[in-house]
């Protein structure tokens, strides 16, 4: 790994077997990081910085201006959100097995008495792999049938840079469990983000014309998910 400074500005290169540079600017700071091919001498890859400078700077700006969720603490009326929909929280104390039930307004967070912030992200955040695991896979098969693809599997998981990835040699796709917070429109993008991958790896025309043909409002989904207030350790796609 290498670095370019460009003013206050540093950016992270790393050379690989690729076939194409690429520019990414990650949240939620405004991280920097360029992806370039072996045979680009770094002169070449500060060049193509320079050329890209303002973008950087813009998207750092919107970065630094996004919407940011309040930390969790899991309280008594606190607001959370399933599949884009908001629900106040009721705690529920008992010496029972924790559990998680939602009804039309509230998200019910069973735990016995005592029990820490920390344990109580840790049953919620379960509930939501767990709803996720129920609605992914049928959102996979209807992608899948869309854009003519079979993907071999799929996991949840954290992750602090991107809302999904896809590992093209094993067809395996990985979805950000923060997505089952979010309007199932914007789990769906992703879905086919990822699975479009499975024809084009790059971000390149080809890819954005593939989109364009199987979810022509892709765009707008991106926009609706980029504008969504993020957690306040959070990532943007």
């Amino acid at each position: 790994m290498q670095n370019i400074k460009l003013g206050n500005i540093d950016i992270e290169v790393e050379q690989k077997d690729i076939k194409n540079i690429h520019l990414s600017v990650y949240p939620p700071n405004g991280r920097v990081r360029i992806a370039a091919p072996l045979r680009m001498d770094l002169d070449t890859i500060r060049l193509f910085a320079i050329s890209k400078l303002q973008w950087i700077k813009a998207q750092q700006e919107k970065l630094l201006q996004q919407v940011r969720e309040t930390p969790r603490e899991y309280l008594e009326r606190e607001s959370h959100y399933f599949l884009g929909k908001r629900y106040l929280m009721k705690i529920h104390q008992a010496n029972a097995p924790a559990k998680v039930e939602l009804d039309h307004k509230y998200i019910h967070l069973h735990i016995k008495p005592n029990t820490s912030p920390e344990k109580r992200a840790d049953i919620i955040n379960e509930w939501y792999r767990k709803q996720l695991k129920q609605i992914v896979p049928q959102l996979i098969t209807k992608w899948e049938e869309v854009i003519g693809v079979k993907s071999n599997s799929f996991g949840i998981k954290k992750m602090r840079t991107k809302w999904g990835t896809c590992n093209t040699e094993a067809k395996r796709i990985w979805l950000n469990l923060e997505l089952a917070k979010k309007p199932k429109i914007c789990l769906e993008y992703i879905i086919a983000h990822e699975l479009v991958h499975l024809i084009e790896r790059s971000h390149n025309q080809r890819f954005v014309k593939l989109m364009d043909q199987f979810m022509p409002k892709w765009r707008f989904h991106r926009e609706e998910l980029n504008k969504l207030p993020i957690s306040h350790t959070d990532w943007k796609y």
